[in-house]
């Protein structure tokens, strides 16, 4: 696994196989730079990849709390995908979405939520806590919500 974190300017975002249980790619996205797409069909409440990165304490993701790919996993680790990740970190946020995480022992699971289409971008409601710094949707959905926040 990578320690160096991710740097736009000198990597092209990929997605890694050996976390994917169907063929996906990066490419760009509508919703914000870089998104998922599904290159098959994937059917509804499957595994679609597993959320990896570098495995980090409560200090640490304190220090990193700016970065944008930390996902928190329990009380007390945190996830940061931009750090060895394996793509999932590129899935965007929509409040209309394709996905679910799902915490399951010590791994962050992606699921289908319902059909998937092949060429589809995949999707993640991130539910930011409402406590958060609020961040704007672009997910463009007729029912946003207008915040990736819950309200």
């Amino acid at each position: 696994m990578s320690t160096v974190p991710y740097n736009e300017s000198s990597a092209t975002p990929a997605v890694d196989p050996q976390y994917c249980c169907y063929r996906l790619r990066v490419d760009g996205s509508k919703i914000h730079r870089w998104g998922v797409y599904a290159d098959e069909d994937i059917p509804a409440n499957r595994k679609v990849i597993e959320y990896t990165g570098e495995k980090i304490g409560r200090r640490e993701a304190k220090r990193r709390w700016k970065t944008p790919y930390l996902f928190v996993l329990d009380n007390y680790w945190t996830i940061d995908g931009g750090v060895g990740g394996s793509g999932a970190q590129w899935v965007n946020h929509s409040c209309q979405p394709n996905l679910v995480s799902r915490v399951m022992k010590g791994h962050i699971l992606y699921m289908s939520l319902r059909a998937i289409r092949k060429g589809e971008e995949l999707t993640l409601d991130y539910n930011y806590d409402h406590r958060d710094e609020t961040m704007p949707c672009q997910c463009r959905m007729p029912n946003c919500r207008g915040t990736i926040n819950q309200k």
